[in-house]
């Protein structure tokens, strides 16, 4: 097998800000790349973990193995696991399950590491992989870089395997041990009387959410819970909320509830099919754990993107706000770092990291059923606690990630926009850490202002990069 030039991968990585991605059955999502991944996976764990136990007994490594839906995840599980255990690490298989399954499994099992074989909320054909550390945290850097070299030195020189071959074992009781956590993240709080629609994007939650709910006694509307291999994401879940706002609107629910391929986001509607930002439920997820005197060092973890709207409204509720990059990965550090034990992103992503170590849609949609259900309130009266700045948001699909300081009419496009604005909005233009694409996001007192600065850079970005229609 040839190395590629470093070039070829996605900024000089194999691993992105979320794993390794990419189209299935291409380099470097094929069955050969897996077969090695594995290897240089267990060959790490292996390295850094002793072979004797506390009591002096001989055990492999071992992996959680998890996957989503997709016809793909067959064949790179199979290469996968082939590689783990060739290099004599024990797989433990727990089939399609979303990946915070997989993150929360790894740490209760006391497994080395954890394994999500998933592209999130990508299409059918893409695939990806995702590697937990023992706590179930993503993977550091550097660990990353030590996988990625493995990988390489050995498409240049293959490596024999190990006499200490491992073995693999399916993990039959996994869905009852997560279905069990996300009902105890709530304290087992009665749902009786609450009406859900459930979209679960044909993917990960598919089988496991759904029994969560009705076994706290609601309602369930499910849709997207019929996977066929090919259609995770496709007009259904996270990316296509329109289809639990029409639900939601037919069956007259309490409330919609919809997830991505990979169940780590989620996405939410009121009785009347109107979206609720996802800042406005970190938000009311803050006032509630403040109000009870859960939110560690009262203060809540958002990246960067996060509305400005909600940063006043948390300012005048006595409650901090840390800022990070764009990226679950981030905001888990930040809350790491600070102590913190409630954070999340405006995608949908949310940490309740006392629960968790990685973003949970189930079990942030349980914590929202909760208040729900304490209250008395509709999640639109609940969401009503802060007002919004105007944000414009858009992606432009790209050939190559040019760096900024390449491009100098955007970058100065982009610091005439910030002297303008000043502390009354902002723009934030990036690159998306898992696909070619350029996000621009304007946000401003006023809309129109908002509008303006947004399509200025736009236009500059699409002269200055090559635009893939």
């Amino acid at each position: 097998m040839r190395c590629p030039d470093r070039k070829e991968t996605r900024m000089g990585r194999l691993f992105g800000t979320d794993g390794i991605r990419g189209k299935a059955n291409e380099y470097p999502i094929t069955p050969e790349l897996a077969l090695l991944v594995g290897k240089a996976v267990a060959r790490h764990f292996c390295r850094n973990t002793p072979r004797n136990d506390a009591f002096g007994q001989r055990g492999n490594p071992r992996a959680i193995v998890g996957k989503d839906t997709r016809i793909s995840g067959y064949m790179l599980e199979t290469a996968l696991i082939s590689g783990m255990v060739s290099m004599g690490m024990d797989a433990y298989e727990i089939g399609p399950m979303p990946t915070p399954a997989v993150a929360s499994l790894t740490k209760s099992m006391c497994a080395d590491c954890g394994v999500m074989i998933t592209a999130s909320h990508n299409p059918a054909s893409d695939n990806g992989i995702k590697l937990f550390n023992s706590e179930g945290f993503k993977l550091p850097d550097e660990v990353e870089d030590d996988i990625e070299r493995a990988i390489f030195a050995m498409m240049e020189h293959p490596a024999d395997g190990t006499p200490d071959i491992g073995k693999a074992f399916r993990v039959d009781d996994a869905r009852g041990r997560y279905i069990h956590q996300a009902k105890r993240s709530i304290g087992f709080t009665s749902l009786k009387g609450m009406k859900v629609v459930l979209d679960c994007a044909n993917g990960a939650s598919y089988y496991v959410a759904p029994i969560v709910l009705r076994e706290l006694g609601a309602e369930v509307i499910a849709a997207g819970v019929k996977p066929d291999g090919l259609n995770i994401n496709a007009d259904c879940g996270a990316l296509h909320p329109e289809n639990m706002c029409r639900l939601v609107k037919e069956h007259g629910a309490d409330i919609g509830v919809s997830f991505d391929g990979d169940a780590d986001r989620v996405q939410f509607c009121d009785h009347t099919g109107a979206m609720i930002n996802c800042d406005r439920i970190i938000g009311l997820c803050a006032l509630d754990y403040k109000s009870r005197g859960q939110l560690c060092n009262d203060t809540v973890a958002v990246t960067s993107i996060s509305n400005l709207g909600l940063h006043d409204a948390m300012r005048q509720a006595g409650i901090g706000v840390e800022v990070t990059n764009v990226g679950d990965r981030y905001v888990i550090e930040r809350m790491r770092e600070k102590g913190l034990n409630l954070g999340g992103e405006q995608t949908g992503h949310l940490i309740f990291l006392e629960h968790s170590p990685t973003g949970d849609g189930l079990i942030s949609a349980l914590h929202v059923m909760r208040i729900m259900k304490e209250t008395g309130k509709s999640i639109a009266e609940l969401a009503r606690f802060m007002q919004e700045y105007p944000q414009i948001q858009s992606s432009l699909r790209i050939a190559e990630r040019v760096p900024f300081d390449d491009l100098p009419e955007l970058s100065k496009c982009i610091r005439e926009a910030k002297q303008d604005l000043g502390d009354a909005g902002r723009v934030i233009v990036r690159y998306s850490g898992t696909e070619n694409k350029l996000r621009i996001l304007a946000e401003a007192r006023t809309e129109s202002a908002a509008r303006l600065w947004h399509d200025k850079i736009a236009g500059v970005a699409a002269r200055e990069l090559e635009v893939i229609p």
